[in-house]
């Protein structure tokens, strides 16, 4: 048994890909990041790195080459992607990566605490509960673009609290970052 990241790797691709198809529903996404991994790892493997769970370790990077992916695509996760990253089970997850979720989540709720009342109603309506904005502005007797001005604030507030880019998916510059 080869104990070196790559050959963990290459004993576990089966399962590891299994897994990523079934996570992000795509056959050919699951072979992309397989594949993106496997470059990654080889060149992991050459600078002697080690990992104390190699199998966990080699998963979340999979898994973050996913979310890379997504994200160079310029394209924001669906509700179900969502859904199977907050409620997903995987076992194989070290410490360090658990800790790091919990902060994310934790960073998530400092700034949802951060938005006027209104924005966070707006956010959720429009992210969680997926109304048309059109509905979202009848409920709040507004314009449709102070609804799209309010999302986009909330969505720039939670991007920069967890430290990640805010993606527009609607409207003049859609899909691009803010």
């Amino acid at each position: 048994m080869d104990t070196t990241l790559l050959g963990v790797f290459v004993d576990n691709y089966e399962n590891f890909r299994r897994r990523l198809r079934r996570r992000l529903r795509s056959d050919d996404l699951a072979d992309d990041v397989m594949q993106e991994t496997f470059l990654r790892v080889e060149k992991l493997d050459r600078s002697e790195e080690r990992a104390e769970h190699p199998t966990g370790y080699l998963f979340r990077m999979a898994l973050n080459m996913a979310v890379d992916h997504h994200r160079s695509q310029g394209r924001l996760l669906t509700g179900d992607e969502v859904n199977d990253l907050i409620h997903g089970i995987d076992d194989t997850l070290d410490p360090p990566t658990v800790l790091a979720s919990r902060q994310d989540l934790v960073a998530l709720a400092d700034a949802m605490d951060s938005l006027t009342r209104r924005q966070r109603e707006i956010l959720m309506a429009a992210r969680v509960d997926e109304q048309p904005q059109a509905d979202i502005a009848d409920r709040f007797g507004i314009s449709l673009r102070m609804v799209g001005k309010e999302l986009k604030r909330a969505l720039d507030i939670c991007a920069e609290k967890v430290g990640r880019k805010s993606v527009q998916r609607f409207g003049p510059g859609a899909g691009g970052s803010s």
